[in-house]
């Protein structure tokens, strides 16, 4: 479950309905590629933005269409019970895992963080992957608190920021997050820009944005460093750095994958919940002429 490609996919509207047709085809093109899972409702899934109904549409949905692929879902809220709610009807519809942030409007304590994990896992019956993403939480796991977590009998997997492997010392955070976590618990890199350098250090998993749209392209670079081609694998990363800075302008990959999608054909021109929206119309010209250009895939 919590090694390869991890997959996200982006949840897609129409008319401020999920829009399920999409949906189909862009879990189609995951299955098609042989990703290693399927994480629905992650950042790019939009989970922030979807109530019970349209969790339970998605959930159903992607186990439905997986055909064996792993599925894990996003459960984040900023209520406890909504957390539990959407735990629920997650692990009802088959679900193998499922990923949880912390998320809140004001900073949580570690206290708060760790109570909250704490009763989520007495609720599990399916492993939980934890999703440390400070710039979207406002929220920085400790090193004690990791090691509290990491206690909990459910816990399965880490999900890291991508950053700290943009300079030397990733890898020696990666070193250090490994002596205090258990072996049976995985590490993963987020962040497209620093998968190639994250897997490179020995990341068990790449939870990928990208890897929801053009699977193909991040397999091309997992198969280089699998290979021991560690330096290949960071070079062809960097010869997509057009799209890392998209990803950057525009405060993340979400519209930049939702733009992509609507490109290709497999979404509508409203695929976002208002407010959020696409590219402009340069910005859109610019990702189509990258596509082709990269051979995203």
């Amino acid at each position: 479950m919590f090694t390869g490609l991890s997959a996200f996919p982006l949840s897609p509207f129409t008319q401020e309905k999920l829009d399920l047709v999409a949906y189909e085809k862009i879990i189609s093109l995951l299955v098609d590629a042989k990703v290693d899972s399927i994480c629905t409702m992650g950042s790019t899934g939009l989970y922030p933005y979807l109530n019970d109904t349209e969790v339970s549409l998605l959930v159903k949905k992607t186990v439905e269409l997986s055909t064996g692929i792993p599925v894990m879902a996003g459960i984040g809220a900023l209520r406890l019970s909504d957390v539990l709610t959407k735990l629920e009807i997650a692990q009802q519809a088959g679900v193998n895992a499922v990923l949880l942030a912390p998320v809140s409007y004001h900073r949580l304590h570690d206290e708060e963080v760790l109570s909250l994990y704490s009763k989520v896992n007495d609720e599990l019956s399916v492993p939980l992957c934890i999703y440390e993403n400070p710039g979207t939480t406002n929220f920085t796991f400790s090193k004690e608190l990791y090691i509290e977590l990491c206690q909990l009998p459910n816990i399965a997997a880490i999900k890291i920021p991508g950053m700290p492997f943009a300079e030397k010392h990733g890898a020696s955070m990666l070193s250090e997050l490994r002596s205090i976590v258990p072996k049976h618990i995985a590490i993963g890199v987020s962040g497209d820009k620093f998968g190639a350098r994250g897997m490179a250090a020995g990341c068990d998993l790449w939870l990928s944005v990208i890897g929801g749209l053009f699977p193909n392209t991040v397999k091309k670079i997992m198969a280089l460093v699998e290979e021991g081609k560690h330096q290949q694998a960071t070079e062809y990363s960097d010869s997509l750095s057009e799209l890392w800075n998209m990803f950057v302008i525009n405060k993340g990959g979400m519209r930049v994958m939702a733009s992509a999608a609507n490109i290709l054909g497999l979404t509508t021109h409203d695929c976002l919940p208002d407010p959020l929206q696409l590219l402009n119309k340069k910005s859109t010209e610019q990702l189509r002429s990258l596509i082709s250009a990269l051979d995203l895939k």
